[in-house]
């Protein structure tokens, strides 16, 4: 065949109905090369041409093939993991959401999920941006983009073998890297350590600043802040903090000079910019009465006192350290090629030392290129990152970034006001020039802001296959080929050797009672029954809906355990069912080890063996577990054991089903999320055995059917009536306002049937909370019913034990609530409006009625057809 003026330099023949797909590659002496893809139906038809050089590729034509939609980007051929977000990455994470780039996977590994825009720091400190305002909120970004965000720390990078090592989970793999973790405070000086609060690392500075202005308002005595750093970030931090806390003062009603102010730095003020620059900030220091002392460095730091280089000693009662930061140690120990510790990269803003590992921001040294650690650069480096990274998971040349030599500063002093400074030009200052270039500086730090916090609607490309497939070789393509052939049946089952290889990874917990488990594999587990127990079993199963496998893993098994617990047993061991997305060999391998490893690091916390189990492919993660727990009879706790008088209390804060709904649509808030996954990773082996301990009888788990379905269970079970106070129902962090976005879970509509066992429905209905009664939880908490004269001693001990948000929010009662209008209306939700009184209680006692699941799987109480012959 031909293609082209030559004849065909490389035949591809791809075979997707053997065993193992194989290629067959024939040099010739063309320059192209045509890729012929199987169509499902027995027969082969071209897709595209690609032309080679050397072992470059230039793309021609868009590549697809009759391949099965995996997910929203096909079945991952390359990892690409971006550690930190910094301002770099935060460019490229929404370039890679809107240009997505099909076989890619993405996934940021943050410290923290929300991440400060130094341009606006100085802004913020002097109260004129809220902390919402000047932060980036990482997972929506995520979200948005259909990026995997791991809330852990990087530590070390295992370059040989390409994997990212984290601080307090399980490495994760990558074929392309990139780093933009920013500085570190560098505290050589003696004391500093100590006696001094840092500004960086920047994302924690808020709140260090935030501590230290209720010092200053909380202590009558005057305050002496001496600020170490004469660069442009420590004039701008020492303007903004004296204004901040003069308002402040002013505000308590206090002398605005209760607070006085001196920036020391070791050499001459501001030393990169023009005279004129330095001339205006001395004016203004001046003016404003901090005293400047320049070329005189710190020596050490003592409690309130700053020895300097000459001798002299300055009193400060607070010292803010804002001295040339140092790059963090791990790139360099983890063997990358470093520049006084900073990542040496070249103009293409990939390693020197190793391809493929790319670094930007503060934390890189560009060769040849040297410029001064500031944001606008990390800005500027973000395209060309981007870009870059996109051609090497394509197999194309890198480009060069050449990055400006002089820049635009608008430095703010403090008011709004702000200095202009462009190479040996200056102007501004307490002017109306100042105020006008702060409307300015204002204006475009709130535009860039805006990029990252409003995401446009994107449509989602649907391709075959990708050309990130193509750059990956013929090999790769092959082993695609082969996923819309994959079985059903036990034809869908993980490979064999995968699956030794992730249970040899794996630490195993087991315990005695497991005769028969995985340490010595057979058809099925075999576990001994303490003598005098009873047996108690469960099993649990849904689909993932985060997209961190590890905290996934630890998510599913909490939540299938929380029955056993609430019966009020021991769980003695699981069986896993786990499903893991197609994909190539080493994907699915990774993907089940991190998903099983998160859920083994609970199982092993709680006691509980891992004794065996199964695992299939599929379209999407999952994964469930069959419980099996032991515990004494008369110890039992039941749904039905409530008793008039006892008190309801909750162990876990609600709300996951509104905020995880909102997170699919990108618009919970990183911090919210956040807590929520703390919560719901949280076992309740230590909640419910105080419960036991404090006399509880009546438990169960809150999960899907909300806390009113749960409780209403519990009424039945019991023939009684309960008392629910709405005001009093612990709430996660962001729940109350994702519903006022008008945001439920999509179980919520059948979960709300339930609201004909509300006995005063009409009454409280309008009380913006209610909707949470019916949110489905996931890993919920114990709802118990504890009596009456245990129950203060039993909140504290769950306090004390690591449930801060147990709580009474309610009481369990005799008869049917006086305004109850039908046998089924068992529960009262009061608040502070709707007030329940002894009073409210009818002298109907709560009759059996049959509680039958609808059609959607919730609960609604229709009544039996004996009483309605009665």
């Amino acid at each position: 065949r031909s293609a082209g003026e030559g004849s065909l330099r490389r035949s591809i023949a791809i075979d997707s109905y053997m065993d193992a797909a194989s290629l067959a590659i024939n040099a010739r002496h063309s320059s192209a090369a045509q890729v012929f893809a199987f169509t499902g139906r027995g027969e082969f038809r071209r897709k595209s041409t690609f032309a080679f050089k050397g072992s470059q590729r230039s793309r021609r034509a868009p590549a697809t093939a009759a391949m099965g939609k995996m997910n929203d980007s096909g079945p991952v051929v390359k990892d690409l993991v971006l550690i930190g977000g910094g301002h770099s990455h935060v460019y490229v994470l929404k370039m890679l959401g809107m240009n997505k780039l099909p076989g890619v996977r993405v996934t940021l590994v943050a410290k923290e999920v929300n991440t400060p825009y130094s341009g606006m720091l100085p802004g913020h400190i002097a109260g004129h941006y809220t902390w919402d305002e000047c932060h980036v909120d990482l997972r929506p970004l995520c979200t948005f983009a259909g990026h995997r965000l791991i809330h852990d720390e990087a530590v070390s990078i295992d370059l040989e073998n390409k994997r990212v090592i984290l601080k307090g989970r399980p490495s994760i793999s990558y074929d392309a890297l990139s780093i933009d973790i920013g500085i570190t405070p560098a505290k050589a000086v003696q004391g500093a350590s100590d006696y001094t609060t840092p500004v960086k690392p920047i994302y924690g500075f808020g709140e260090r600043w935030e501590a230290l202005l209720d010092r200053v308002l909380s202590t009558p005595a005057q305050t002496r802040v001496a600020v170490v750093g004469g660069g442009a970030g420590g004039v701008e931090l020492a303007l903004a903090m004296q204004h901040r806390l003069q308002v402040e003062l002013e505000k308590a009603g206090q002398s605005a000079d209760r607070a006085s102010f001196k920036l020391i730095t070791r050499g001459k003020l501001m030393p990169t910019h023009a005279s004129s620059i330095r001339k205006t900030f001395l004016d203004i220091f001046h003016d404003r009465g901090i005293e400047v002392i320049e070329e005189d460095g710190v020596e050490s730091v003592l409690k309130g006192e700053v020895v300097l280089s000459s001798g002299r000693k300055v009193p400060a009662d607070e010292c803010i350290w804002c001295t040339q930061a140092a790059p963090q140690s791990w790139p360099g120990e983890a063997g990358l090629e470093t520049d006084n510790g900073f990542i040496k990269v070249s103009a293409t803003l990939e390693s020197t030392s190793h391809s493929g590992v790319f670094a930007a921001g503060d934390v890189a040294s560009v060769v040849g290129h040297p410029r001064p650690k500031a944001g606008v650069f990390a800005v500027r480096q973000g395209p060309p990152l981007h870009d870059n990274l996109r051609r090497y998971l394509l197999g194309e040349k890198l480009v060069d970034f050449s990055p400006q030599k002089v820049f635009l500063g608008l430095i703010s002093t403090g008011s709004k006001h702000a200095v202009a400074s462009y190479g040996s030009v200056s102007f501004g200052g307490a002017s109306s020039t100042g105020a006008m270039l702060w409307k300015w500086k204002d204006h475009i730090d709130r535009k860039w802001m805006k990029m990252y916090q409003e995401m446009p609607v994107m449509a989602s490309p649907e391709p075959d296959v990708s050309e990130v497939a193509l750059a990956a070789g013929p090999a790769t393509i092959a082993a695609l080929q082969a996923v819309p052939m994959r079985c059903g049946g036990c034809g869908a089952k993980v490979g064999a050797s995968v699956l030794s290889r992730v249970m040899a990874r794996l630490n195993i917990p087991t315990r005695p009672e497991v005769e028969v488990g995985l340490d010595q594999p057979d058809d099925a587990a075999v576990i001994t029954v303490p003598p005098g127990m009873v047996a108690v079993h469960t099993v649990d199963f849904f689909r993932s809906f985060v997209d961190d496998p590890y905290i996934f893993g630890q998510i599913a098994v909490v939540h299938a355990l929380g029955d056993c617990w609430a019966m009020g047993a021991e769980p003695h061991a699981v069986l896993a069912i786990a499903q893991v997305p197609y994909g190539l060999e080493s994907q699915v391998e990774d993907e089940l080890w991190q998903m099983m490893s998160g859920a083994t690091a609970v199982l092993e916390e709680v006691g509980c063996a891992l004794a065996g189990g199964h695992s299939c492919e599929g379209a999407e993660l999952a994964l469930g577990f069959s419980v099996h727990g032991v515990a004494k009879r008369e110890k039992l706790m039941k749904k039905g054991g409530m008793k008039p008088g006892q008190v309801l209390i909750v162990t876990k804060p609600i709300g996951t089903g509104t905020l995880f709904a909102a997170d699919m649509r990108a618009q919970a808030e990183g911090r919210w999320v956040t807590k929520a996954l703390d919560s719901m990773r949280k076992p309740s082996a230590v909640a419910a055995q105080l419960l036991v301990e404090h006399g509880a009888k009546a438990c169960t788990d809150v999960t899907g059917f909300g806390l009113l379905g749960h409780l209403v269970e519990m009424c039945k079970g019991a023939n009684l009536a309960a008392v629910l106070d709405l005001d009093e129902i612990p709430v996660l962090d962001g729940a109350e306002e994702c519903l006022k976005m008008g945001i439920t879970s999509s179980l919520q509509p059948a979960n709300v049937r339930l609201s004909r066992a509300v006995a005063n429905r009409d009454g409280i209905a309008n009380n913006p909370r209610y909707p949470l009664i019916y949110d489905p939880q996931t890993a919920g908490g114990m709802l118990a019913a504890v009596p009456k004269e245990n129950a203060e001693a039993c909140i504290e001990a769950l306090r004390q034990a690591g449930y801060p948000s147990s709580c009474r929010i309610g009481e369990i009662i005799e008869h049917l609530p006086a305004v109850a209008t039908a046998p089924e209306q068992v529960v009262f939700v009061q608040d502070a409006r709707n007030k329940f009184s002894a009073s409210g209680e009818s002298k109907e006692r709560v009759r059996p009625i049959d509680l039958n699941n609808c059609e959607t799987g919730t609960c609604e109480i229709p009544i039996s057809q004996k009483q309605k012959a009665k």
